[in-house]
């Protein structure tokens, strides 16, 4: 009467293996994709590429994501999981406000000067890319580009309410100003390999901070 159980049990054991397996192999996949798409662009990506970079069959490529189109939707969700750890998360774990603020835009500066993609910042690389493209990719390029202004804007607001920043600032206008420092040093970085441009970003960013700081500046 006990076979029966050690039957099912072999199998239950057998199938968690697989999905295992197939979730460490997902990730794999996953992580090489972004690294490329950061260079070569996520039109570079391919099924028969990644197989034989990673030594996977490709009908088993084919079984995780089907299309290319799900490959690259699969990587940008897998990018902004990495930027969120990176980036996003240590700053919300800082104290609202000017913090809080600070955090973001240092820790992005640290994102893209050590190359935590090897193409620099991979969603300026691949909204470059499909900006003028229609479509699902850069519908979710565009999603994760309004999140990025929005958190940044909503974090000056913060500061603003507490008296940190002062009432007359427009959060979504120097959110935009900030943006723009950030992404002129990624790309300049990778024009041409000088990663002191990001040293002028900073720069340039605790000057305009300062600008509409109600406090003094930050002790270095």
């Amino acid at each position: 009467m006990r076979q029966p159980e050690a039957t099912e049990a072999s199998t239950e054991a057998s199938t968690d293996g697989r999905i295992r397996r197939g979730d460490e192999t997902r990730r794999a996949v996953l992580r090489r994709a972004v690294d490329l798409a950061s260079v070569e662009g996520l039109d570079g990506l391919t099924l028969g590429q990644l197989a034989q970079e990673l030594s996977i069959s490709k009908s088993g490529l084919f079984a995780h994501f089907g299309s290319k189109e799900e490959l690259q939707l699969a990587t940008i969700r897998a990018a902004r999981a990495i930027f969120s750890v990176s980036v996003v998360g240590p700053a919300l774990a800082k104290p609202a406000g000017m913090p809080r603020l600070r955090s973001l835009v240092d820790g992005w500066i640290d994102y893209s000067r050590g190359r935590e993609f090897p193409g620099g910042c991979f969603f300026s690389r691949a909204t470059h890319e499909y900006a003028a493209r229609p479509g699902p990719v850069r519908d979710a390029l565009a999603v994760i580009d309004k999140e990025w202004l929005a958190l940044v804007a909503t974090t000056i607001d913060e500061a603003r309410a507490q008296g940190e920043i002062r009432a007359d600032v427009d959060p979504r206008q120097l959110a935009y100003e900030l943006d723009s420092y950030l992404d002129s040093a990624n790309m300049r970085s990778l024009l041409g390999g000088d990663l002191a441009v990001y040293d002028l970003a900073r720069a340039a960013v605790d000057d305009r901070l300062d600008s509409v700081s109600t406090g003094p500046a930050p002790v270095e």
